[in-house]
């Protein structure tokens, strides 16, 4: 996928660490494990809690095991995604795995009460052992993937880090306010190709929003796209809406719509065509120079959307 730049002036375009709950501790030594009658509450001998985690923690991949947990013959445990890596071999001691569960740390796991691993994030959540997967993967604080769509980048990190990155590491446009005039140029338009221009970041009502523009193949028809993604998540995303518009020889073309949340990869929204879509001749038709080159303005704003108490509707906060 090609990838262009744009002019300066016209803008021609974690730490998996968990810690457990406490546990209370029953000093014996003829009973290392013991289970109380209140659940979530275990006694152990001289077992802490972080212990607990890395009997927990699968030697090969060293994430949590979950049911099947299983064990070679010596008492080493793997995970069942392991398993089949590992040709059914122990990693630690090499011995054949069999099909033996270990059952006894699989009710311990089921007594566990731990925080979101996402707590260092800001997540006060505390869940069962087993609950705590399903939860973490939508949970609110959860990194977000970066949102450079020019090539496969594999940050993550919250806001202020990947704004940071983008800046630092994808040299990205950044522009304060929010209103925008681009002219994206693509020299030798009727080759189908597939191109992402520069992504520009705008920096508003004190979040950030993404800019996007490129070209690609919609069917048989080769189609340039324009949308506006927010650093945030969805439900704050709803919060804001945008316009973009292009315009040439006495026409003009508007599109309107509430930004999508950076949760919801560039490649997800340009496939769900959730934004300003305009056919090859279209867009040649909107193009300040000749048709042997493409140099499309694209204008457009971000607002805020404001709930009218009196009137009980939203209006439009507009920034000068």
């Amino acid at each position: 996928m090609a990838t262009f730049e744009m002019d300066s002036v016209e803008c021609v375009s974690s730490s998996d660490g968990i810690e457990d709950e406490d546990i209370q501790s029953s000093v014996s030594s003829h009973h290392p494990i013991q289970y109380s009658s209140k659940p979530h509450n275990i006694l152990f001998s001289g077992i802490g809690p972080t212990s607990v985690h890395e009997l927990l923690e699968c030697p090969v991949c060293t994430n949590s095991m979950y049911p099947p947990i299983h064990q070679c013959h010596n008492g080493h445990t793997i995970c069942s995604n392991c398993k089949t890596k590992v040709h059914n071999r122990c990693p630690t001691c090499r011995q054949e795995l069999g099909d033996i569960r270990c059952l006894a740390l699989e009710k311990v796991a089921e007594s566990l009460e731990l925080p979101c691993k996402h707590c260092s994030l800001g997540c006060p959540e505390i869940f069962p052992y087993y609950s705590k997967p399903k939860h973490e993967a939508v949970c609110n604080f959860r990194p977000y993937n970066c949102p450079y769509a020019g090539s496969e980048c594999s940050v993550t990190g919250d806001i202020p880090c990947l704004v940071a990155h983008l800046r630092d590491d994808h040299k990205v446009d950044m522009h304060s306010g929010c209103t925008f005039n681009h002219c994206y140029v693509k020299s030798n338009p009727r080759e189908v190709e597939n191109a992402t221009w520069m992504l520009t970041v705008f920096h508003c009502f004190g979040q950030y929003f993404c800019l996007h523009f490129e070209a690609f193949q919609l069917g048989m028809a080769p189609v340039y796209m324009a949308f506006v993604r927010f650093m945030g998540d969805e439900v704050e995303a709803r919060n804001y809406s945008y316009s973009l518009e292009v315009g040439a020889n006495g026409r003009k073309l508007i599109w309107e719509g509430t930004p999508r949340s950076i949760r919801d990869s560039h490649r997800k929204v340009r496939d769900s065509h959730d934004g300003l879509i305009m056919q090859r001749n279209m867009a040649l038709f909107f193009s300040c120079g000749d048709r042997k080159e493409l140099k499309l303005r694209v204008t457009g704003r971000i607002w805020k959307e404001q709930q009218n108490s009196d009137a009980g509707v939203c209006m439009p906060n507009l920034c000068s």
